[in-house]
């Protein structure tokens, strides 16, 4: 365990290294820059997930997630042949 000081109350506090701590004098966030940081990456996230052409919704109808479906296995299928190629074309003259 380590200490941080508070960025609201400026006393010392118990902190475990989670984003999530909250200082034990005033309640506030110990790292309200780490939290905001990780609330935008995970929004991020969602909307990358969400923008993927391949991506299945909930309300898309049988045939759509079938073609979907389809859709993300034929790119994986792709891009592995197409990784072992680039791999194959660098190991070859080494």
């Amino acid at each position: 365990m380590s200490q941080k000081k508070c960025p609201n109350c400026g006393e010392w506090s118990t902190w475990t290294n989670n984003y999530e701590d909250r200082c034990e004098h005033c309640g506030e966030n110990l790292s309200p820059v780490e939290l905001d940081r990780h609330f935008k990456k995970e929004a991020e996230k969602d909307r990358q997930e969400k923008d993927w052409m391949f991506y299945i919704k909930p309300e898309d109808s049988g045939i759509k997630k079938f073609f979907k479906k389809s859709g993300n296995l034929f790119y994986t299928v792709f891009m592995a042949i197409m990784t072992f190629i680039m791999w194959l074309i660098a190991a070859l003259p080494g």
